[in-house]
């Protein structure tokens, strides 16, 4: 297995197969074959040793901590995650809605069309009116059922379950829905502020300020998301 000098000492050989291994199922073609990001967030757990140091500083690299607060150019969405203001960031993913899923390709069989998508997009209404009701438990389980079915791809759902788990103190599983919006969606900052928001919230500033610092670049070239 060939790897990156700077990982080397870093891992077992057994944990850096088991890291090929879960990649490898994560970039499955057939959306169906890939695992949830649940799934990858408990495979995932049981590998990183060090929780304590960022992964900055596991590879080496020598780079100043910088206060979020003093992160320069964040939009409302950046601020409100650099300051794990949940309610705020609530405000806004109800405001901003699902343009996040303009672009994303989903390929829809007949059969999907004709026996399955009328009760996903029942279930998804009934989710999306928990969430703006601030009933997240509920918000979890119909966007669980809807990502589950494998009908349709949605960043914007991985993101609101996100914040939702994020609500409930499970942080660790809001982590691996914010990962799973931006590897949907790579051009998305969104899926990025609330990677730090979820980061914040499990203790891992340093790493929290560098994805903030990632997202706002991102921000810099794009222009869905520069008001948000």
């Amino acid at each position: 297995m060939l790897t990156d000098s700077c990982l080397e000492g870093q891992f077992a050989n057994d944990d850096g197969t088991e890291l090929v291994r879960i990649a490898s199922r994560c970039l499955q073609y057939e959306p169906r074959e890939r695992p949830n990001a649940k799934s990858v967030v408990t495979a995932l757990t049981p590998l990183q040793k060090q929780t304590d140091n960022s992964s900055l500083v596991l590879m080496g690299i020598s780079k100043e901590s910088t206060p979020a607060t003093q992160i320069l150019n964040l939009s409302p969405l950046g601020d409100a995650c650099s300051r794990l203001d949940l309610t705020a960031i609530h405000e806004i993913l109800e405001k901003i809605e699902y343009s996040g899923d303009e672009g994303v390709t989903d390929e829809l069989s007949f059969q999907m069309w004709t026996s399955q998508l009328q009760d996903t997009l029942n279930g998804k209404k009934h989710g999306d009116n928990a969430f703006r009701a601030k009933d997240f438990t509920t918000a979890i389980e119909c966007y669980t059922n809807f990502i589950e079915s494998g009908t349709m791809v949605s960043p914007t759902m991985y993101v609101r379950r996100c914040l939702s788990y994020l609500m409930i103190n499970k942080a660790q599983e809001a982590l691996g829905d914010a990962m799973q919006a931006q590897v949907i969606h790579p051009d998305w900052s969104i899926g990025l502020y609330l990677q730090a928001a979820a980061l914040f919230s499990l203790g891992m500033d340093n790493d929290a300020r560098e994805t903030l610092k990632d997202a706002v670049l991102l921000d810099s070239g794009t222009e869905e998301t520069k008001h948000v």
